[in-house]
């Protein structure tokens, strides 16, 4: 019987590059069908309600912004035992924690992947709220996608192209995102300068 694979992507779409793991599950679900036994998942920030969904997973491909203490928008893959390394010394938010929790449990409760692998970024910018992704890191979306789908046939499971890419009005698309979000002279994402610590009452 061919593996259950889970491709989830994990991170804050409201935190510029933090969401780099969604939007490559994004544009996975847009533009390529898999096989029946492929899930692509927005992960999020779901954290601990992800673990129902790792449990009945076989391999475990995971997308993400991490801080490996490389250059600025390097793409990097580990597999199996180096995930969770990773995850743990290179978090960059509170998903990452508690992510690693969801794999510490399901490896105690014996339900889970056999096979890890992640497919993570070097962020350039985590601070820029209401931001979406910088240019350096968007444009790694579609290596990171190579080298998934490379996983996929390695697996002999591969996805193919869609005929016709699904057309969507979701506002969390990334394009409709970043043409009706506010500028940041509009709304302020760094703090507002009056009401910051120091500033003159």
């Amino acid at each position: 019987m061919p593996p259950r694979v889970l491709i989830l992507g994990i991170g804050n779409l409201l935190w510029a590059d933090e969401g780099f793991g969604v939007r490559v599950a994004q544009a996975l679900q847009r533009d390529y069908v898999f096989p029946e036994n492929v899930t692509v998942m927005d992960g999020g920030t779901q954290g601990l309600a992800l673990i129902p969904y790792v449990q009945e997973s076989d391999v475990l491909i995971i997308a993400d912004a991490v801080d490996f203490g490389l250059a600025p928008a390097s793409l990097v893959e580990a597999r199996d035992e180096d995930v969770p390394a990773y995850l743990h010394s290179g978090k960059t938010s509170l998903h990452q924690v508690s992510f690693q929790e969801v794999l510490a449990l399901c490896k105690l409760m014996g339900q889970g992947p056999e096979q890890l692998y992640l497919v993570g970024v070097q962020p350039v910018d985590m601070e820029d709220y209401g931001g979406s992704l910088t240019p350096a890191v968007k444009a790694q979306i579609e290596p990171a996608i190579d080298k998934i789908l490379a996983a996929c046939s390695e697996l002999g499971l591969p996805a193919l192209p869609r005929q016709e890419s699904e057309n969507t009005m979701d506002a969390l698309d990334m394009a409709q995102y970043e043409r009706h979000r506010p500028s940041a002279e509009e709304a302020c994402r760094i703090g507002d300068a009056r009401v910051l610590p120091g500033a003159p009452s």
